[in-house]
């Protein structure tokens, strides 16, 4: 990437022309590729976003379709797994039938269930009782220690609001006493001195600005990683399992539904079938 003042050295060297002399700034070149960039950007972004809403409204009428499909085709599967565990007493069949009638029905573990209630030697004091309609013990105060106490008052002396001399210091200092406050409120003496140390080496020196020809640089990079990363969402949406569904039938979505339907009612006669077949009932 040519850098921006060798950018601006080689517009300068071919006519050494100035706005006033009525030629094009250096920087117009630049500002019609950022536009240009720009256009682009947003023209793929509504792509991107209109095949992300175009999957979502194809993934949801799969599930609302299809989603009793696949779910007596789980429930058919554990029967046919269930019935052949019944007969063989196989240990690999036991497995198997259970594995599948696992997934038709999850049971959460205990855990699961009180995830954030207990620890290994049961259910945490709040949680205990909350469920038994107790009232929960509030928790400890937190008492400053006396180095905290010291620090705090001695930021405090020196940072205070009422000592700036002009408003954005006024800002400055306000910000930095909340951010005191909060540390001394949770004691955190480590914190404090900290914060002491920083409002000793003063404020920040306010960075140098970028020139125009730079800060068109860095639009440009920008838009070239924000497109980018576009295309590795994009990239992400037509490799899914509903992107790869789409691209199969991409101009008659509804007809790809019905297709995979036909296939799904046919798999669950066939299972149904298997099934009666395994309990005598056919």
């Amino acid at each position: 990437m040519t850098t921006p003042d060798a950018e601006q050295s080689g517009v300068a060297g071919e006519a050494q022309a100035t706005p006033e002399d009525g030629a094009p700034r250096p920087e117009e070149r630049l500002e019609r590729a950022v536009r240009a960039a720009e256009q682009a950007l947003i023209e793929y972004e509504i792509a991107v976003e209109t095949f992300r809403v175009e999957i979502e409204n194809f993934s949801r009428l799969h599930h609302q379709r299809l989603g009793p499909m696949y779910a007596r085709l789980e429930e058919l599967d554990a029967q046919i797994a269930e019935a052949r565990a019944a007969q063989s007493g196989d240990p690999e069949d036991l497995r198997r039938a259970q594995e599948l009638r696992a997934r038709v029905l999850p049971m959460p573990s205990v855990e699961e269930l009180f995830h954030g209630w207990m620890d290994s030697d049961g259910l945490f004091p709040e949680a205990v009782a909350m469920l038994t309609d107790q009232p929960v013990r509030p928790p400890q105060r937190v008492r400053p220690s006396e180095e905290a106490r010291k620090l705090y008052r001695e930021l405090a002396r020196k940072a205070h609001p009422d000592l700036a001399q002009e408003e954005g210091e006024r800002k400055r200092r306000e910000e930095f006493i909340t951010r005191v406050n909060t540390a001394y409120a949770r004691g955190d003496e480590a914190l404090l001195r900290e914060l002491s140390e920083e409002w000793a080496a003063g404020p920040v020196p306010e960075e140098r600005r970028p020139s125009p020809s730079e800060e068109l640089y860095a639009r440009l990079e920008w838009l070239a990683q924000r497109k980018e990363l576009l295309s590795v969402v994009a990239r992400e949406l037509e490799e899914g399992a509903i992107g790869s569904m789409l691209r199969l039938a991409p101009d008659d979505p509804d007809r790809l539904l019905e297709e995979i339907a036909e296939q799904l009612l046919a798999d669950v006669a066939a299972r149904e079938a298997e099934l009666a077949a395994l309990t005598g009932q056919a």
